[in-house]
């Protein structure tokens, strides 16, 4: 047997010449291969090299060789060879692991990607591959929106929120699937800088003159909703984290002795969610006034039926459970109507409301965010409404400070001439 004179290379010590192309035998058994090819993808000669211990056959590695090489000539060549799912089964899917991951945790949420799915995007994109969808579809799709929005039948906002799941589905496709384009990459929202949500005449708000009579005459009509309502113009809280409150429990989020409120779980298409829809953990010191408000609510309760007593919850529907969504609407309704107002009041208005008696009250705004749970300042602005009589307050102050009166009254005309 001829005497082979190893030499050590790339750490490995093989025969001085190959036996195949790119084929070393190796000292310690089996071959050391080694090859480059041009990856397709950048347009450079990538190398491999690996030591092949399961053979002795020179031609068996040869040929693992070959298919090594031969995969990175045909890297990035494999999408084009693939069959892609359809928009609506991606889309479908791809709700489903947000679900299972925890990223739509609310009904309202999982609610919300289902309607817009099958009413306003399945019906345009749904049989398009998901690879086959190109910017001028959904700019055509943008400008029907459009015109719709133009004869008043959508509000911008509304169409911005469609065009907002849609880029988030196509580009969740363009990172799952290596795509080349990006239908949105470059589209607009439409414009809303004429689209007014609130109005100075209709902020959705109440002032502080406002206030105290229409508590009253909830109080008055409904006063199975007049404990809810105060809370909710008192510290700004959203419905739906008011109504999964429990007064009492291993798990009470009313701290009757202290009074402390905890707001950590919010309810929504009958679904209740372990943490708030900011995932921030509030708690609320309530002033004495809202306790005996909340307490005077509770012993209330104790005239209702028996699954009304035995619920936790401190806002219980007739039946024990979760009130509804909409179980504001109609006292809300009612009590604009019996007032003769001439504005159009929501139950968002007590969370507007409680921003406006802040502002008023000088509460500082860290204080005000940390109550109703406003992460930052400009959900803090969007949910403000200044009166003309605030603002006057201010600037009168502004005016006397400068002097404007002395001025008038000719008290600096010597610095004039």
């Amino acid at each position: 047997m001829t005497k082979i004179n190893w030499v050590m290379k790339f750490n490995v010590w093989i025969a001085p010449a190959p036996i195949r192309p790119g084929v070393w035998r190796r000292r310690e058994g089996g071959f050391l291969v080694r090859g480059r090819a041009r990856d397709p993808r950048s347009n450079r000669r990538i190398e491999f090299r690996k030591v092949v211990t399961d053979t002795e056959d020179p031609d068996r590695a040869y040929a693992f060789l070959r298919e090594q090489l031969q995969a990175v000539r045909e890297r990035g060549t494999e999408r084009h060879n693939r069959k892609l799912p359809s928009f609506r089964s991606y889309a479908l899917s791809l709700m489903e692991r947000k679900i299972t991951r925890g990223k739509l945790k609310s009904g309202k949420s999982r609610e919300r990607w289902a309607s817009v799915l099958a009413n306003h995007l399945e019906p345009v994109f749904g049989d398009f591959s998901i690879d086959q969808i190109r910017k001028p579809d959904v700019e055509a799709w943008l400008v029907r929106m459009g015109r719709k929005v133009q004869s008043r039948e959508y509000s911008p906002n509304t169409v911005n929120d469609w065009l907002s799941l849609l880029r988030v589905i196509l580009n969740a496709a363009v990172a799952d699937f290596e795509l080349e384009r990006n239908a949105v990459a470059l589209i607009e929202d439409l414009d809303k800088s004429e689209h007014h949500t609130y109005t100075p005449e209709q902020p959705n708000s109440l002032t502080a003159e406002e206030l105290p009579t229409f508590l009253a005459v909830v109080r008055a009509r409904y006063p199975q909703y007049f404990a809810m309502v105060a809370l909710g113009f008192a510290t700004g809280l959203r419905p739906s984290s008011m109504r999964p409150l429990r007064r009492s429990g291993d798990h009470a989020d009313v701290i009757w002795d202290a009074g402390i409120l905890h707001v950590r779980r919010s309810q929504t298409r009958k679904t209740v969610m372990e943490t708030t829809k900011t995932g921030v953990l509030q708690q609320i010191g309530l002033p004495s006034e809202l306790m005996d408000i909340l307490r005077w609510h509770v012993a209330e309760l104790k005239n209702a039926p028996k699954e009304v007593r035995d619920s936790e919850l401190l806002f219980p529907s007739d039946n024990g459970g979760f009130r509804a969504a909409s179980c504001l609407d109609r006292p809300f309704a009612d009590v604009v109507k019996k007032l003769k107002l001439k504005k159009h009041i929501t139950s968002r208005a007590m969370r507007r409301t409680f921003n406006d008696l802040c502002r008023r009250a000088e509460v500082r705004d860290v204080v005000t965010r940390s109550i109703s749970g406003h992460l930052t300042e400009e959900m803090q602005r969007h949910y403000s409404t200044v009166a003309p009589e605030e603002q006057r307050q201010s600037l009168a102050k502004v005016v006397s400070l400068a002097g404007f009166r002395a001025a008038l009254l000719g008290g600096v005309q010597d610095h004039a001439a």
